[in-house]
């Protein structure tokens, strides 16, 4: 399968300040599969050491972490030529080895020749130390529709999406939107995919998605302590009917009677830590820097992947099949809201919110804050494109840009775009 992520790395390779990589993710996203095919298509060899399974590779940067001991020791312990040219050098799960990450810092001080991608989940890492300012970092999030695309064979009808031609792109809508449904409940974990792609078959999809959900729950048990076990629990089961509501804030009061912030911090922060949901804050001021007027303590919360989503709400392939079924109105748009995020989270690491008036009468599903502005980006469910939220933040803030996401067709007219949210993959495209 392709990844757009792979263009990254190959800018990272052939970058004259490049540092050693550090790639995070959630777990199960992809990240040892795009390292390792980083390595098969652009280097003469690569050295995998998996600091989770191998006892010789801890071994190995157990003491001496100079970088060219540890070269040499690793030539001669794997029987391999390190060309630093030629040679990928993946540290898989390196949140088991505080000493290999300790080393990254020495490879960049003194031995910047070398090609060092490491990895691990958000998981590990997320209570680890690494050596500040010593990495470049990159993010993996679940696969995006136009990757999901490619996988399932469709690369003629995404060359058509991204040709930006509304004539032709008005006559694939009907195809585009079944399609995007199928994605829906696929989502975009690589796994998921994959099955989707070689069987067409949803109820191995789903299976490969419990699956997911349940490392994800053992991963509770495994890593956090037993008082806040229960809490994560109760947060991570809730998320699914906090964005059933019309209005999809947080309360913690809805997670348990009496709940408060401070009862689930220690949860919420493990939870947002490992990738595992995505926290967007509130803002009142639209305004650059845009993280400067976030509400920390009035947020939405969001799953990782629209596909998990739908298999946490046991959603299944019955109600997507229902011939009255709309699945992007259903549930008060939870899934296209979700969808439309995961898919800015795949285009851009700038900042996202979501901007409520004074008065809190209107809401813009989210603000983006790209090339100089503040975007305003509302997501609605189906072609009934009524936004008197948008009119109300257009009036008063006069966007440079304002996008309106829907089944609509593609098209412009003045400063506001109609973007299909088939076509979310060519956002930054279409509006800049």
């Amino acid at each position: 399968m392709k990844r757009y992520a792979m263009e990254s790395l190959k800018r990272w390779k052939n970058s004259a300040r490049r540092k050693p990589l550090m790639v995070y993710g959630a777990r199960q996203v992809g990240k040892t599969w795009l390292m390792q095919e980083f390595g098969r298509t652009e280097f003469k060899n690569v050295l995998y050491l998996n600091f989770d399974k191998n006892e010789k590779a801890r071994r190995i940067f157990g003491e001496n972490i100079d970088p060219f001991y540890i070269i040499s020791l690793l030539e001669n312990n794997f029987e391999i030529k390190i060309d630093p040219k030629n040679t990928l050098l993946i540290f898989d799960e390196i949140q088991e080895s505080q000493r290999a990450k300790d080393s990254l810092k020495y490879f960049n001080e003194e031995a910047p020749e070398y090609h060092i991608v490491a990895a691990g989940s958000f998981l590990g890492v997320a209570t680890g130390k690494f050596p500040v300012g010593q990495v470049n970092r990159l993010t993996i999030y679940p696969m995006s529709f136009y990757e999901f695309l490619e996988a399932i064979g469709r690369n003629q009808l995404l060359g058509t999406l991204q040709k930006l031609n509304p004539r032709m792109i008005a006559g694939l809508s009907g195809t585009a939107s079944e399609l995007l449904k199928s994605y829906f409940y696929v989502g975009g974990m690589p796994a998921a995919v994959q099955t989707y792609a070689k069987t067409r078959d949803m109820r191995k999809v789903r299976e490969v998605q419990d699956f997911i959900l349940d490392n994800y729950k053992g991963d509770f048990s495994k890593h956090i302590k037993g008082v806040d076990i229960p809490k994560v629990r109760m947060l991570w089961d809730s998320i699914p009917a906090h964005l059933a509501k019309e209005k999809k804030k947080f309360i913690y009061k809805e997670i348990k009677s009496g709940g408060r912030a401070a009862e689930f911090e220690n949860a919420m922060d493990w939870l947002v830590n490992t990738g595992l949901v995505y926290k967007v804050m509130r803002t009142e001021t639209a305004k650059i820097p845009l993280l400067s007027y976030q509400q920390r303590d009035i947020f939405k919360l969001f799953m990782l992947d629209v596909g998990l989503l739908c298999a946490h709400s046991k959603i299944d392939m019955k109600t997507f099949l229902q011939p009255d079924a709309n699945i992007f109105d259903d549930f008060k748009g939870a899934l296209t809201e979700q969808f439309v995020l995961q898919e800015l989270k795949n285009l851009t690491t700038n900042p996202i919110l979501y901007w409520v008036n004074e008065k809190g009468h209107s809401e813009i599903d989210f603000v983006l804050q790209y090339n100089g502005e503040i975007v305003p980006i509302e997501a609605k469910s189906s072609e009934n494109t009524r936004a008197k939220s948008l009119k109300i933040y257009m009036d008063m803030e006069k966007p440079a840009h304002a996008v309106r996401i829907s089944l609509k067709n593609y098209g412009v007219r003045d400063n506001l775009y109609s973007v299909p949210l088939y076509m979310m993959g060519s956002f930054l495209d279409i509006i800049f």
